[in-house]
């Protein structure tokens, strides 16, 4: 890759900087989607041991990835994002993926078309934690900033995408745990 294509595609990735999600950090201000995608990358690596048969670089390549649409469209959260939503961000990232030198297009295609089809283990991984990874960080988040529809989300959000795996569902019972203990401690 040519030193010039390299710095364009981390100038796009670099508007996940500045891009913020809904969710607050525990100091209260707003995270970036890249803060989003940087941890959970390291979830995938940390996880990575408990899920032996699975490739983790590639789902620690996928996390990197998975968000690089919002580079173009922003954030938006989930419970107003609609399909129309999520069509419009997966094409204008399949139009820059396909401007993009070999052989990143290959490798950035191949990784998406795996994550939406959500048919491998290691897509299935990646969506999961990345459900897990907002929730928790949400549960980090003042309480304050919490919308009313946010009290039940937290609890469902992701709880689908866990099925497959028993360690997964502990990790969402306890991060449901740590949520009830919040919402119950915001009421004393």
């Amino acid at each position: 890759m040519k030193p010039e294509e390299l710095l364009d595609i981390l100038s796009v990735a670099e508007k996940l900087k500045c891009n913020t999600r809904h969710s607050d950090t525990s100091s209260g201000r707003r995270e970036s989607v890249a803060e989003h995608s940087w941890r959970l990358a390291l979830m995938a690596m940390l996880v990575g041991p408990e899920f032996p048969e699975a490739d983790r670089d590639r789902v620690i390549r996928m996390c990197l990835i998975h968000d690089l649409g919002e580079a173009f469209t922003g954030d938006i959260p989930t419970f107003d994002k609609t399909p129309a939503d999520t069509q419009k961000e997966d094409a204008v990232l399949d139009s820059w993926v396909q401007t993009l030198p070999e052989p990143a297009r290959g490798e950035f295609a191949a990784l998406l078309g795996e994550m939406n089809a959500q048919q491998t283990l290691e897509a299935k991984l990646y969506k999961a934690l990345d459900r897990l990874e907002a929730v928790i960080q949400h549960n980090e988040a003042d309480i304050a900033s919490w919308l009313p529809l946010e009290y039940d989300l937290q609890l469902t959000y992701g709880e689908e995408n866990v099925q497959f795996s028993p360690y997964l569902r502990a990790l969402k019972a306890e991060i449901n745990r740590q949520t009830q203990l919040k919402i119950q401690k915001s009421k004393e």
